[in-house]
């Protein structure tokens, strides 16, 4: 009997059910469900083309060692583990640094069985990107590898369908993420300042299409050329036009020419209306390929912009004829920002034809993410920068290719974007590693050249002493791969071939000069007229001790609580060391764009032992106080769509015993009215005049005093124990924010951190589960220590165990968080928290139920016994390399015995508190 394959069978668009749950709020999170346009293999699918794409990530059989052999289809992995991906080699615990990830081979095998619909068909497998250097292997027989990096797309073309039809295939990876001087970025792991994991850690898509068809970028090897590659070349200075110019490369693999019409039309995002269109004849000879080039005129373009970022549709379509019922023979949607973007020197960065109002603040981001490394779903990644940008970020500073599904909600949410080489402080001389530098870039290029978000694009291997010839070749492929008014490339300050670059990376220079130590270690002077390109600060915000303890006010640990994260908060804003803040922005000229603070989230690193904590957010995107001053300084008047933006008021003060006198308040508004315990409003107002930045914390000096708090409890006032505060812009309250303090631990409440989305029923998704202690009136107790423990039930499963610290869980600052990943069935998912101990209180177990939603695309893979699934490696804990079944059935007893124990656990704390409440047992009151 055959094995049965599997074609999820909804494959046409879907209604999103209605999830019903609560979702966590703050932090940019949406109140009401979003469907996030996420591409796949380069593009979005177009109805009705002919092109066809499936979900590739299910059923891939894993194996964490080397096994010679292994890509012979008739090769026994009947004892691996099954995984999807996305998927990381390992499950790291919270502190993952210092090398503690496994380098070294790792093979996936696929299974799978091409549908006979796609009969005439030609086929590719898409990679967004595999860890380490990888080979590809089809039926034993060799078909792909990549040497260009672990972070860039890897495409395999499998060949005509008619070829594979009516058999079993399997599909062979092998993925080395060992170090490799020759692979960027060639410096060791243990020597870099984060950690690059492996596995297929990113998407997966096979997508089929026909003989006549739009090529890949990837495979096409045409400079600034394959694929579709659409930029808006002209604006018209009353903004009543934009120009877009659309090339086009099609391939013919038949035996005959083919003469067909490129149509490209232009979809008005607000009314669906078609913006601009254009047909253009191609004829292609038989085995051959060519470009057209087609320009499109859109009168009165709602043009991008950080705060509207409007992405228009461009459909391309390749028809057999002009005839209304031609037949469309390929194509695909590309979403499409309408702008234009200067770089002039000292008047500094023009978006649009005019003064870009600045400065513009972003961020850097690494993507690893508590436990899972750099295997996030596509929800993890939209979360990131649904959060970023309602922390009033405005641009994303790469360190390397990002995941498309980021990127695309970069295009989406109006964040900027630096895509930059991979590379930190290494250079090998030998030829290959500058040559695969090269066609890297390329290939960097070619996956991004699309976007709305690129701002300019960093070329050069970051703080690394390259040689001039290399910094010359890589201006150049930039320029050629991206020929675009605007176009602008960056290196560091006194690197090799600066003087070429559009664009210098400097700290900013309050009072027209600086002198500092550069990157280097060596003392510069500096100076605005020292230079006729603008400048950016590509990282700030460090302040380490001596780079081997590596100490600094802006590394703080979210478990630290209160005071240190007020410290860091400060520190980022508006600290004692002007060098570093972000005040200096605000105090520069228009010649210095802005800077990318360092660093998002905390994240692992090789070249240390502790991970870097100077995120505002930490590795589970849970804010810290330096989050609220950033989203201080946003645009109070600007509201996104599904964006947190607006008015924001942040009472930064927990009243608790241990909380500062002062109290200190991040707002954007123009006044603040704040009642500490009943007592009479503190005024404030800001001075518009004030130098640096627009909206300074808010600090009321000596305003707190924990004895006034007890005497308000002991006199039974509760309903005065409180702050209240008002914020208030041209005289009206716009905002209001309340703190109680957190009193005894008596519940848990359980939330669902999706940032709006639903949990997708496609056996890849994440979504975090956020466990809160709180007193009997819902207040988080903040300085809760107890530990939690997690069950869940239904259409998901937990992702780690005790063994990495994931479940239990200790309480940190308040909560606990948890990772859960949902089957590829729709329906009803329970998860429920207990404590493990009680510290300081007796909080009642909570539940939590929620639904996932279906799959939207079909996927392709074979059909195995779900017991035998999994959508998560092995722990890194776990040296020994191979995963067996016998392993994985010790692991399912082990989890077993885990719950009874945390049972057992609960009930004896139920006898305890008993005994505690039986009458005859108290002791007397004092």
């Amino acid at each position: 009997m055959l094995p049965r394959f599997i074609f999820s069978p909804q494959t046409c668009s879907l209604l999103l059910a209605l999830v019903a749950c609560a979702f966590v709020h703050p932090v940019g999170a949406q109140t009401t469900l979003s469907t996030p346009k996420f591409s796949t293999a380069g593009f979005h699918e177009l109805p009705g083309s002919g092109r066809t794409v499936f979900d590739f990530n299910p059923g891939w059989r894993f194996l964490k060692s080397d096994a010679p052999g292994a890509e012979a289809p008739a090769f026994d992995d009947a004892s691996w583990e099954v995984v999807n991906a996305p998927h990381g080699l390992e499950l790291l615990p919270m502190n993952a640094s210092g090398g503690l990830n496994y380098r070294g081979p790792a093979w996936y095998r696929k299974h799978f069985r091409l549908p006979d619909t796609l009969a005439g068909r030609r086929v590719l497998v898409h990679f967004e990107a595999v860890m380490g250097k990888c080979q590809v292997w089809l039926d034993g027989r060799r078909v792909g590898e990549n040497f260009l990096g672990g972070y860039l797309p890897v495409v395999i073309d499998l060949g005509h369908a008619d070829a594979l039809l009516g058999r079993d295939l399997v599909l062979a990876v092998r993925a080395d993420n060992s170090d490799d001087p020759t692979f960027l970025p060639g410096r060791p792991q243990d020597a870099l300042d984060f950690s690059y994991f492996g596995g297929l850690y990113r998407d997966v898509w096979l997508v089929a299409h026909g003989p006549v068809h739009l090529t890949d970028p990837q495979l096409a090897h045409v400079v600034a050329g394959g694929g579709v590659f659409a930029r808006t070349t002209s604006l018209a200075p009353d903004h009543a036009s934009a120009e877009l110019t659309v090339d086009s490369h099609l391939a013919n693999i038949t035996a005959t020419a083919q003469s067909v019409i490129i149509r490209q039309t232009l979809v008005d995002p607000a009314t669906g209306a078609v913006a601009a269109s254009a047909d253009t004849p191609l004829t292609l000879a038989a085995g051959a390929s060519a470009s057209a080039r087609q320009t499109l005129v859109a009168p009165r373009p709602r043009l991008w912009s950080p705060d509207t970022p409007v992405l228009y549709r461009l459909d391309t379509r390749v028809l057999a004829s002009t005839a209304d019922d031609a037949p469309v023979l390929d194509g695909f949607s590309t979403r499409i920002g309408l702008r234009t973007l200067e770089f002039r020197g000292a008047e500094g960065f023009f978006l649009n034809g005019r003064p870009f109002k600045g400065p513009l603040i972003g961020t850097n981001r690494h993507q690893d993410f508590a436990h899972i490394g750099n295997a996030l779903s596509n929800s993890l990644h939209w979360a990131d920068a649904l959060k970023l940008r309602a922390a009033g970020l405005r641009a994303i500073r790469g360190h390397y290719a990002q995941d498309p599904a980021f990127m695309d909600a970069c295009d989406e949410l109006g964040l900027f974007v630096i895509p930059s080489q991979t590379g930190w402080q290494f250079w090998n001389k030998d030829p290959i590693f500058g040559e695969r530098a090269i066609a890297s870039l390329r290939a960097l290029v070619r996956a991004d050249r699309n976007r709305a978000s690129i701002l300019f694009w960093e070329p050069i291997l970051n703080e690394t002493h390259y040689p001039l010839s290399y910094a010359d070749a890589a201006r150049e492929t930039i320029h050629a791969e991206y020929p675009v008014p605007g176009c602008a490339v960056a290196c560091d300050a006194g690197s090799a071939g600066a003087d070429a670059y559009d664009i210098i990376y400097s700290p900013p220079m309050p009072g027209g000069s600086l002198t500092y130590n550069g990157w280097d270690g060596k003392r510069v002077t500096k100076r605005y007229t020292d230079y006729r390109q603008p400048l950016f600060t590509r990282e700030w915000g460090d302040n380490v001790d001596d780079w081997n303890s590596q100490n600094s006010p802006s590394r703080c640990d979210r478990a630290l609580g209160e005071a240190a994260q007020l410290v860091q908060a400060m520190h980022y804003g508006q600290p004692p060391y002007t060098f570093l803040s972000l005040t200096r922005f605000y105090l520069v000229p228009p010649q210095h764009i802005g800077g990318t603070f360092w660093h998002s989230f905390d994240h692992q690193r090789g070249c240390h032992n502790e991970p870097f904590l100077g995120g505002i957010m930490d590795a589970f995107r849970q804010p810290k106080t330096s989050y609220w001053m950033f989203q201080s300084q946003r645009d109070p008047a600007l509201r996104l769509p599904g964006v947190d933006s607006g008015p924001m008021l942040h009472i930064a003060h927990e009243i608790t015993p241990f909380s500062p006198p002062d109290i200190t308040l991040f707002t954007n508004c123009d006044e603040v009215r704040l009642s500490v315990l009943g007592q009479s409003p503190l005024v404030w107002k800001r001075d518009p005049a004030a130098p640096g930045l627009p909206h300074p914390p808010v600090v009321f000096r000596n305003a707190y005093n924990y004895m006034d708090l007890k005497a308000l409890h002991r006199g039974k006032k509760f309903e005065q124990a409180n702050f209240t505060a008002e914020g208030l812009i041209d005289g009206q309250v716009v905002v209001t924010a309340t703190k109680f303090p957190g009193k005894r631990s008596d519940k848990i409440s359980l939330s669902l951190d999706t940032s709006g989305q639903a949990l997708v029923a496609d056996g890849s998704d994440l979504a975090v589960v956020v466990a809160t202690v709180t007193d009997a009136d819902g207040n988080i107790r903040r300085l809760a220590r107890e530990e939690i423990a997690f069950t869940v039930e239904g259409e998901a499963t937990l992702v780690g165990d005790a063994a990495i610290g994931a479940n239990p869980r200790r309480v940190e600052w308040g909560t606990a968080p948890l990772l859960i990943r949902g089957t590829r069935q729709p329906g009803e998912i329970r998860v429920t928290a207990r404590l493990v101990r009680a510290v300081g209180g007796r909080a009642k177990p909570a539940t939590f139920t929620f639904s996932s939603v279906p799959a939207v695309r079909p996927a392709l893979f074979r059909d195995l016994p779900r017991a035998a699934t999994s959508g998560a490696p092995a722990s890194a804990l776990n040296k020994s390399g191979a995963t067996t079944a016998e392993l994985t059935r010790l692991r399912e007893a082990l989890a077993r015995a885990e719950n009874e124990l945390t049972e057992l656990r609960r009930r004896e704390m139920e006898r305890d508190q008993a005994l505690f409440e039986t009458p005859a047992l108290r002791k007397p009151a004092r």
